[in-house]
């Protein structure tokens, strides 16, 4: 039977499982979009390509499937790019198929011709440039185990029209398009390097765990608490790991680094050994580096090789599945009490707390306002800045995936796309977005799209009328030099809401808003929700560029 590189392109999706494809169509990559029109994959149409890319995101987030996203080449594929980083530098699995101008046409400054397979060759995993029909048979197979294997990460496939529109001749389409055999093997770890690791564990005085996207992405959050419940070893959290420990267990410290509780940095400036889990040691989580963790022993795990020794060096390390690794080691970790260590904790949870305020619509208060009134498994979709600090220190996070935020690049419009895509994958769920009056306009376009598709989703803007974490710093860190962080005019959320076909809803007009804001969390359906904060408020505690976690602004001082 005859097919077109286009039609090979879509049967070899379909047989990925894949459900959604997010994208905007154009003139190189319309022939994809001619064979998607008899698929049975939905197409979900994006107002921006980033928006589409985050979208794509929102379902691998929620799932840990690959999210797949479609754009043309030039300004499409362009437009791609900081999704795909923002893919790349929180190790999201992500396959973006581009269109490009044909074979004979590159190198030529055809119109909209664009270097995508250059340009992304930092951001991705991997990529290809297809020049041969044949190759899309293993290249979109590759492109599916390259992006789940090992540190997930995206992949981005580059396809000439010439190479979509091309006809070849199939004979048994079914053999050719069979899906690759799972991905890593188990490996037993059990050896010499677990054996001392396990005796490092046991022995140690003043543990603590901390714990990051690799948990979350090896599906290991039960074992990482079973491991902190046998041992009594106290559990911080990186930004991407918030979700894999349970934020109301007497083990939990919390979020570490720039805004971490007091109680969190101070408690590693103490501790004796550190067992990091899928972490890199990012500067926003350590501060200082040369000043973190001071009198501890480190254990250092990762899949990632690359990740040993890279930022902190470590005492003990192992290349290994995070998941493997909990499973393989807990027999040898022996039943502690640990009593002395956690008074302690407890004794320092109460003396460096965060800090506490009066107003009910503090961000401090509305949100784990908000996390009492939602069920338990709401997905949290977070833009970037000041308002995803407050929700990472205080929304009561009790089981994996529920946090999606960009953690590594750190992208403003980020969160309203993923949710989308998170809401398409996840329709029993309620699903809540935070963001800012900055980083909503980002990609407040994608309004639009959840018009469209009529998802569950609750946008909340905690509006300051700033760039919020901007301002904080220049008030903090650059002498009141306040410059393009306060907005001279800004627009009316609500109506903006309404005008895309969103229910909407400003609490600052409303007589009882928190009775208000109960009713919306319980409503079916696409909610845009403004609630405004003082202009000025700062998220503490705030730990300055380039010191040590304990020198915190906003903390309650050290005083033991």
């Amino acid at each position: 039977m005859k097919y077109s590189g286009a039609e090979i392109v879509i049967k070899l999706l379909e047989n990925e499982g894949v459900e959604y494809i997010a994208g905007i169509p154009g003139g190189f990559n319309l022939p994809l979009y001619d064979a998607l029109y008899k698929s049975k994959i939905k197409h979900i149409l994006a107002r921006h390509e980033q928006g589409a890319g985050f979208i794509a995101q929102g379902i691998s987030r929620s799932t840990n499937k690959v999210g797949v996203c479609f754009a043309t080449s030039g300004p499409g594929a362009t437009n791609l790019l900081t999704a795909i980083a923002d893919a790349k530098l929180d190790s999201i699995p992500l396959v973006a198929i581009t269109g490009q101008v044909p074979l004979s046409a590159i190198g030529t400054d055809a119109f909209q011709e664009v270097d995508a397979y250059g340009l992304t060759i930092p951001i991705t995993k991997h990529n290809f440039l297809i020049r041969d029909i044949n190759d899309l048979f293993t290249v979109i197979k590759e492109a599916f185990k390259i992006a789940l294997d090992g540190r997930p990460g995206p992949v981005l496939i580059d396809i000439p029209k010439n190479i979509q529109t091309q006809i070849i001749e199939v004979e048994d389409f079914s053999n050719e398009t069979q899906q690759l055999d799972g991905l890593c093997e188990r490996k037993n770890l059990k050896g010499s390097t677990l054996f001392c690791m396990a005796e490092l564990i046991n022995k140690s005085r003043k543990p603590i765990i901390y714990a990051g996207g690799g948990v979350i992405n090896s599906n290991a959050s039960n074992n990482l608490y079973e491991l902190a419940k046998k041992g009594n070893i106290p559990v911080a959290l990186s930004l991407m790991g918030l979700d894999a420990y349970p934020s109301n267990d007497e083990l939990s410290l919390g979020m570490i680094g720039m805004h971490g509780a007091p109680y969190t940095n101070y408690l590693f400036n103490e501790a004796d050994l550190i067992l990091a889990l899928g972490v890199r040691f990012d500067d926003r989580a350590t501060g200082n580096i040369e000043k973190f963790c001071p009198n501890a022993s480190i254990i250092h795990i990762d899949i990632d090789p690359s990740e040993i020794n890279k930022v902190k060096s470590s005492s003990l390390s192992m290349v290994a599945n995070i998941k493997d690794f909990l499973e393989d080691i807990l027999p040898e970790i022996e039943d502690k009490s640990r009593r002395g260590w956690i008074e302690r904790v407890k004794c320092f949870k109460e003396k460096y707390p965060l800090p506490s305020y009066d107003n009910d619509l503090h961000p401090a208060n509305i949100i784990p306002y908000i996390g009492i009134k939602v069920p338990r498994d709401t997905i949290i979709a977070t833009d970037v800045g000041q308002h995803q600090m407050w929700v990472a220190q205080r929304y009561p996070f009790s089981s994996p995936r529920t946090l999606l935020t960009s953690s590594g690049l750190g992208t403003m419009g980020f969160g309203l796309p993923v949710a989308i895509g998170a809401a398409l994958m996840n329709t029993d769920k309620t699903i809540l977005c935070f963001s800012g009056d900055g980083s909503i306009l980002m990609n407040i376009q994608e309004l639009a799209t959840l018009a469209d598709l009529d998802l569950n989703v609750k946008i909340i803007i905690l509006n300051n009328h700033h760039l919020g974490l901007v301002r904080q710093q220049q008030q903090l860190i650059y002498n009141e030099h306040y410059i393009a962080s306060s907005f001279i005019s800004n627009p009316d959320f609500k109506i903006i809401a309404e005008g895309f076909g969103i229910n909407s809803c400003d609490l600052a007009s409303e007589t009882n808003p928190l009775e208000k804001l109960g009713e919306i969390l319980e409503a079916k359906g696409p909610w845009l929700i403004n609630i405004p904060i003082n202009e000025t408020e700062n998220i503490l505690p705030m730990v300055p560029p380039g010191k040590s976690n304990i020198e915190m602004i906003g903390g309650v001082k050290f005083n033991d």
